[in-house]
Parts: structure tokens; C-alpha cells; sequence
């Protein structure tokens, strides 16, 4: 593991960096077309509303990956825990441990805070990432399928019966 990462949490005037970020992420994942977020948009969520976190990873000061992640609830373990919804490690610092040092400081974070566990979603072609979650011991949820409802059809869920 790279043993000059430092971390530090997201600022309000981080806002830009963190949209760097997640057009970084889109661009790896082939889903530029899906971007909508704006820095306003980051700023009104994660530092009005305290919907996320956002920590950085630094490597000689200066940011080389991002990690945004929120709490969550287990019923079955009648605790709160983290939910990962984005890691991300410009290429440039890939496979230099950086990546691992993030995951070891939100798992740090989790067992400070009591939470019974750390969670994420990561996409079936993400081979790489995948065998990296493994050697990590993650254990993928085999048995689980996401759901997700969004735009005009979480509009309309949302409405009342007729």
C-alpha cells in the first residue's frame, strides 16, 4: 500500500475538484451521457442537505482519488452503516495501493463511528475492480439484484392513486 497517502474531507470549495472526479469516473465507465450533476447541484446536496461525504485521497498534496459515501441502516443488524457510492483513483495513481488506502479509511471510518458494515455496488464488467474488492475480502451479493427507479418514472410512483 502506498504509505504517503494522506486523506481529508471534502470542503465546500472543493466542489470542482470533485466534479473532476466524477467526469473522470464517467469517462471509465462509458456513461458521459448519464452526467446531469452540476457543482451547485453538489454543493445544495452535500453541504446543504448532508446527503453524502465526500473524503480525498492525496499523494505529496495534491488529490488522486475521492470517495463519496452515506450512511445507511441494517434491520437485521439494528445498526447503521456506510454505503460507498463512488470510489474513485485517477489512472496516473492506479494500482500504487491508493485505491486500498481509501477503502482502509472509510472501514476505519465505519468502525469508529459503530457501523456493522461498508457496502457497494460495482458494475458486472468491472473485472478489475471486482478482483480488487476480492482480494480485500468483499464478498460479492450473489442473491441480491439493485433496483432503481429515477426521472419520469420516480415522478410517477411518486403520485397518488387515481
Amino acid at each position: 500500500m502506498n504509505k504517503n497517502v494522506t486523506f481529508r474531507p471534502m470542503t465546500e470549495a472543493d466542489t470542482g475538484i470533485l466534479m473532476g472526479f466524477i467526469w473522470e469516473m464517467a469517462r471509465y465507465e462509458h456513461l458521459e451521457d448519464q452526467v446531469v450533476v452540476t457543482e451547485e447541484l453538489l454543493r445544495e446536496w452535500l453541504f446543504e442537505k448532508h446527503a453524502a461525504e465526500v473524503i480525498f485521497a492525496l499523494v505529496d498534496g495534491k488529490e488522486v482519488g475521492s470517495a463519496l459515501f452515506f450512511s445507511s441502516f441494517s434491520t437485521f443488524l439494528g445498526r447503521g452503516g456506510l454505503y460507498l457510492e463512488d470510489l474513485i483513483v485517477l489512472p496516473k495513481y492506479r494500482h500504487q495501493g491508493c485505491g486500498k488506502a481509501l477503502l482502509k479509511e472509510l472501514a476505519r471510518i465505519a468502525v469508529e463511528r459503530g457501523c456493522g458494515r461498508l457496502e457497494w455496488s460495482c458494475l458486472d464488467w468491472n473485472q478489475p475492480s471486482i478482483d480488487f474488492y476480492l482480494s480485500l475480502g468483499a464478498q460479492p451479493l450473489d442473491q441480491w439484484t439493485e433496483y432503481r427507479v429515477t426521472g419520469e418514472t420516480l415522478r410517477r410512483l411518486a403520485e397518488p392513486e387515481q
